[in-house]
């Protein structure tokens, strides 16, 4: 009876641990974050963001705060209370009067629409500055993105190079085992190899730094190991038209719209300040008991008035001509945001272009060069009929070229992101 339960112990235990392996595994699994999934993260919790947002929330609600009516006013009031003796008799509240009024102020000329639409204006800029911090800290975003890209290439480059330089040093070493070789050649062979090693490590560390500021910008605190992006490192040949690029940059650029939304707000404040040089009438209202009146229905009376300001002096002049002039300002800035579309979009596409120039060359050339030399003056040091310096030379061009066409599409794709910041939007994937 005993035996036939140990296999089946010793089934469920071996169950057990291989289930708590693979849970550990998945636990230890990196989790690579495509660009879309970085940008959705980067959106929610970055805490710049998150804070100017509440801006946005703050302006939504002063616009409550600029629609209200003026408060109407309750006031009360007594008068004739007795202080002496009459007829030696005190009745100190036998010929106190009574008094209630009530008075509002009733505001003309449009003034609580003229503030709130002054007040959503504000909003709409405020949104749209909004918009503009997060086109730049995307961008931002995106630079560190490409240049963790970039450092999981180069290091992927550096390991390959060492890999097939381990095979150099092993053809070597058979080689100087059967005399084909001297000693220092080999020596100086195998002392090349920190060259290698120590560009893995510079890569490593360059790929860590990436990593560490990717997290800090999603506020993020999972260890730096855990953590990895991925997405296509690669190029593309096709470029539209600038005029193209001008056009979608007008359209999308938020500072552009902040600047024409700020003339649309110092037009209402222009508006808002010539309402408030109006004058705006206090209607009043009261009723009064004065028992010591005479005339028994003159104890109870009623009283209406309106009281009228004299804008003789105050007719809110100043506000008026800094209004007037504040429609100018905002007319200069607009100017000058469009004129900084351009020069963005126009200084880009023209880096972009330059860099995609030297692309193509090595893609449709010099990579593949550099492989054949490097493979054939490889398969001729193996056999005796190319030199050490030969090889090393080879090897040397073919790891400069790579590097160089790693380099150029990080800076490609560096570009990219700054086109679509200067565009406003995602234009070029």
């Amino acid at each position: 009876m005993k035996s036939s339960l140990i296999p089946v112990s010793i089934r469920s235990i071996v169950s057990c641990a291989l289930g708590f392996a693979l849970l550990a595994n998945f636990a230890n699994a990196q989790q690579a974050l495509t660009w879309d999934q970085v940008k959705a993260k980067f959106e929610a919790v970055n805490p710049v963001l998150r804070a100017d947002q509440i801006n946005v929330e703050e302006m939504k609600a002063e616009e409550i705060t600029a629609f209200l009516r003026p408060n109407p006013q309750l006031a009360g009031a007594t008068d004739g209370t007795q202080l002496a003796r009459h007829a030696g008799v005190w009745q100190p509240l036998s010929g106190t009067q009574y008094q209630g009024s009530f008075s509002y102020l009733h505001e003309r000329e449009r003034k609580r629409e003229l503030r709130l639409q002054s007040a959503k204006e504000g909003t709409q800029i405020t949104a749209s500055q909004h918009e503009d911090l997060e086109r730049n800290l995307l961008f931002t975003l995106r630079s560190m993105f490409v240049q963790t890209l970039e450092a999981k290439a180069v290091l992927d480059l550096a390991r390959a190079d060492l890999d097939y330089y381990d095979k150099i040093i092993d053809i070597s070493r058979a080689r100087f085992k059967v005399g084909d070789i001297a000693q220092i050649d080999l020596d100086r062979i195998e002392l090349l190899r920190v060259q290698y090693e120590a560009e893995i490590e510079t890569a490593t560390v360059n790929l860590r730094t990436a990593k560490f500021e990717l997290l800090e910008l999603l506020n993020e605190r999972t260890p730096v190991d855990k953590f990895d992006v991925t997405g296509t490192f690669d190029w593309s040949d096709a470029l539209r038209p600038l005029e193209d690029y001008h056009q979608i940059a007008l359209d999308n650029r938020p500072d552009l719209r902040a600047a024409i939304e700020t003339i649309q707000q110092s037009d209402t404040n222009h508006k808002l300040a010539v309402s408030n040089g109006s004058t705006d009438p206090t209607y009043s209202a009261w009723a009064t008991y004065n028992p010591s009146f005479n005339n028994p229905n003159d104890k109870e009376t009623l009283g209406l008035s309106v009281s009228i300001p004299l804008r003789i002096f105050d007719r809110n002049q100043g506000e008026k001509k800094r209004t007037l002039l504040d429609i100018d300002r905002s007319r200069s800035a607009k100017d000058a945001a469009q004129a900084q579309v351009f020069d963005d979009v126009d200084s880009t596409y023209e880096q972009l272009r330059s860099n995609m120039a030297l692309l193509r060359p090595y893609k449709e050339k010099y990579r593949d060069q550099a492989t054949r030399v490097r493979d054939t003056v490889t398969f001729s040091y193996e056999h005796g009929a190319a030199s050490l310096m030969d090889f090393l030379n080879a090897q040397s061009d073919y790891r400069v070229v790579q590097l160089a066409y790693v380099q150029l599409i990080g800076s490609y794709l560096t570009f990219v992101g700054q086109m679509n910041m200067a565009l406003g939007r995602e234009e070029i994937q």
